[in-house]
């Protein structure tokens, strides 16, 4: 029989908090976790101090489980030693310009090793892993489960959850192409897997022997009632959480969630270099148009450049407003009053 996420996580509700790289906050995942969920944190591009200390403040917020998330290499990652980022730059000269930010220069390394972020996690004893892009080696899920750590895997189609299973996940987080955010595709390119959550979730809950987590277009009780109906275990929520005040979100992205119809996201490579799902706006609009995007990751810090800043100025226009399909349906401004309306969706 498969275990309920509730005896698995040690939690009271099935409802996992969206791990967003880079809008991630302390608040808003300890609350979740707070609620009876299984609030995550986004560790996109954490140094190993760095993860330590996020991890360090999760643990003085909050007593109750919660996870942290890793983007595994899939292998086509560039170093700055190997991409000429000077037609990338000056696509975006615009977006600096208007900010009256300097044209930056390549950095060192565009992301830490996977290696010192995986070792900070494990010294830091969150309750659960999970991850993107790819299967955890054997040594990393070995090593999480000598200390009691949980890890959740993240599957676009059958076949990666299938091989996510083999692997010796826990969970496996079955995310339809509705979902916001990047298309975390890793045996095939993300525009060829593309699989829709009604669709995906009962045959990957058919295909292996974990508890499947439904997530993609999920925001309130019906989606939860849904997601039990096609077989999950639980639901993992976007959206709906990052509209909320105890989100890393700007005012800016907050207002596009609350302003966003069924029709209002897509999906471009322009902010990242990897296919992911977003309110279109200036930014976007710019690259799109130039042509010229540089591969991931060197276009993910590229666009940081000035995303930062336009984020410290509440420009909404230029930074990456990630959002999935059912953002519409995200009404809610505080974290609990979400829980509380997902939680109510669980079957009894």
């Amino acid at each position: 029989m498969v275990a309920t996420l509730q005896d698995l996580f040690g939690i009271d509700a099935p409802i996992v908090l969206g791990p967003f790289g880079g809008l991630s906050s302390v608040e808003l995942t300890s609350a979740v976790s707070e609620a009876g969920g299984l609030g995550s944190y986004g560790l996109y591009g954490y140094s190993a101090d760095r993860i330590s200390d996020t991890i360090a403040a999760l643990h003085s917020r909050t007593s109750r489980p919660f996870a942290v998330n890793l983007w595994l290499p899939t292998g086509d990652e560039v170093t700055p030693g190997e991409v000429e980022l000077a037609p990338a730059i000056e696509a975006t000269a615009p977006l600096f310009d208007e900010l009256g930010l300097a044209h930056p220069s390549p950095p060192i390394e565009f992301l830490p090793d996977l290696d010192s972020q995986a070792t900070a996690v494990l010294d830091a004893a969150p309750a659960a892993l999970s991850v993107v892009f790819g299967v955890p080696s054997e040594r990393l899920v070995a090593a999480a489960h000598s200390r009691g750590i949980r890890v959740i895997g993240t599957a676009t189609t059958v076949a990666e959850a299938v091989d996510l299973d083999a692997a010796g996940v826990d969970a496996v987080v079955a995310t339809g192409a509705e979902a916001g955010g990047h298309r975390v595709s890793f045996l095939r390119p993300a525009e060829q897997s593309l699989v829709g959550t009604f669709a995906l979730v009962p045959q990957v809950v058919d295909a292996v022997g974990v508890p499947v987590i439904a997530a993609g277009g999920i925001a309130d009780r019906r989606g939860v009632a849904a997601a039990f109906a096609l077989g999950a275990a639980g639901v993992q929520v976007g959206s709906a959480f990052l509209r909320t005040r105890q989100s890393a979100a700007t005012d800016a992205h907050r207002r596009a969630i609350e302003d966003a119809a069924d029709t209002a996201t897509v999906l471009t490579r322009a902010m990242s270099g990897r296919l992911a799902r977003g309110i279109p706006n200036r930014a976007m609009r710019t690259i799109e148009t130039s042509g010229v995007i540089a591969p991931f990751p060197a276009q993910n810090w590229l666009t940081g450049q000035f995303r930062a800043e336009a984020g410290r100025r509440g420009d909404g226009e230029l930074v990456s407003l990630w959002a999935g399909q059912a953002a519409g349906l995200a009404t809610r401004d505080d974290a609990a009053d979400v829980f509380a309306e997902l939680a109510a969706g669980v079957p009894a």
